[in-house]
């Protein structure tokens, strides 16, 4: 099973590209290293206070996919600096 998530946000905070660079690439790194998922930002890479991340995950069973991409959105809305604005799932 292949589960691929789209998760737009705001980092308020940011006022240049470097600072939101740096927010982007904590949360990759930390998805990354936690939960062994593939992160990428997919859009809105010259817009300061706004990002899209694209994840997905495969598992062999639905329950585990949903699973380790619910811990992955719980990590990002853990994050003071950013907030999910519009999170789309979706089974490949």
């Amino acid at each position: 099973m292949i589960l691929f998530a789209e998760v737009e946000c705001m980092i308020h905070h940011a006022h240049s590209l470097k600072e939101k660079r740096s927010v982007v690439k904590r949360i990759s790194k930390r998805i990354e290293n936690d939960f062994n998922v593939a992160i990428s930002e997919m859009d809105y890479q010259d817009l300061w206070q706004r990002t899209m991340f694209g994840l997905v995950t495969i598992a062999n069973e639905k329950v585990q996919a949903e699973r380790v991409i619910d811990q992955c959105l719980k990590l990002i809305d853990s994050f003071p600096e950013i907030e999910r604005t519009n999170t789309h799932v979706e089974w490949l």
